[in-house]
C-alpha cells in the first residue's frame, strides 16, 4: 500500500471511529436529556426555592449597599422575578431587621417556602470586626406539609437564626 493510500485508509477510519462516538453520544443525550427534563418539569417545587433563594442574596447586597432592606422586589432589580406564577404567589415583609420573603403554594398537594434575611452584629461571623459593625445572614426554610397556608417565619434569636415549627431548613442552592 502507497503512503497515499495509508493516509487514506487511516483517515477514513478516524472519520468512521469520530462518526461512530458522535452516534452513541447523540443516542446517549436522546435517552438522558428528555428524561432530565420531564424531571425539572414534574418538580414544581424548584421555582420558589430558586426565587426566595435569589432575592435573599439580592436582600443582603442592597443591605450591604445601602443599610437597609428594600421594601419592594422590584427594587432589587431581579428581571426574572414575577408576584405569582401558575403554582406560587410571592410576597414579603420587611422590618428594620428583618426582611422576609414568601413562596406560597396556590395548590394543597405543594409544600410553601419562606426565606428569611436577617441583621446581625458582624462578630457573628467575622474574626476581629469593628466593635459596632454589623452584617446579614439568610435562611431558606420549606413548611412540612403541602398546603395553601403562608408557612411561619424563620427567627432569630442572639444572632442564631433558624426556621419556625412547621419549617425545615434547606442549602440556598437550585438543586
Amino acid at each position: 500500500m502507497s503512503q497515499q493510500n495509508y493516509k487514506s485508509a487511516s483517515l477514513a477510519s478516524n472519520v468512521g471511529g469520530c462518526l461512530v462516538s458522535l452516534m452513541v453520544i447523540g443516542v446517549l443525550a436522546s435517552l438522558v436529556v428528555p428524561s432530565f427534563q420531564v424531571k425539572l418539569r414534574n418538580n414544581k417545587q424548584w421555582e420558589p426555592r430558586m426565587y426566595i433563594s435569589l432575592i435573599n442574596k439580592r436582600q443582603q447586597a442592597y443591605f450591604a449597599e445601602k443599610s437597609v432592606f428594600s421594601t419592594s422586589v422590584k427594587a432589587l432589580r431581579i428581571r426574572i422575578i414575577k408576584t405569582e406564577t401558575e403554582n406560587y404567589k410571592y410576597s414579603h415583609h420587611t422590618t428594620k431587621k428583618a426582611t422576609f420573603n414568601y413562596g406560597v403554594s396556590k395548590h394543597k398537594d405543594l409544600k410553601s417556602f419562606v426565606g428569611g434575611v436577617f441583621v446581625i452584629p458582624a462578630t457573628k461571623v467575622e474574626l476581629n470586626p469593628s466593635k459596632n459593625k454589623i452584617t446579614t445572614t439568610s435562611i431558606l426554610c420549606r413548611s412540612d406539609s403541602p398546603g395553601t397556608i403562608k408557612p411561619p417565619e424563620p427567627t432569630n434569636q442572639n444572632g442564631k437564626i433558624a426556621c419556625a415549627t412547621g419549617t425545615i431548613e434547606l442549602r440556598q442552592t437550585y438543586d
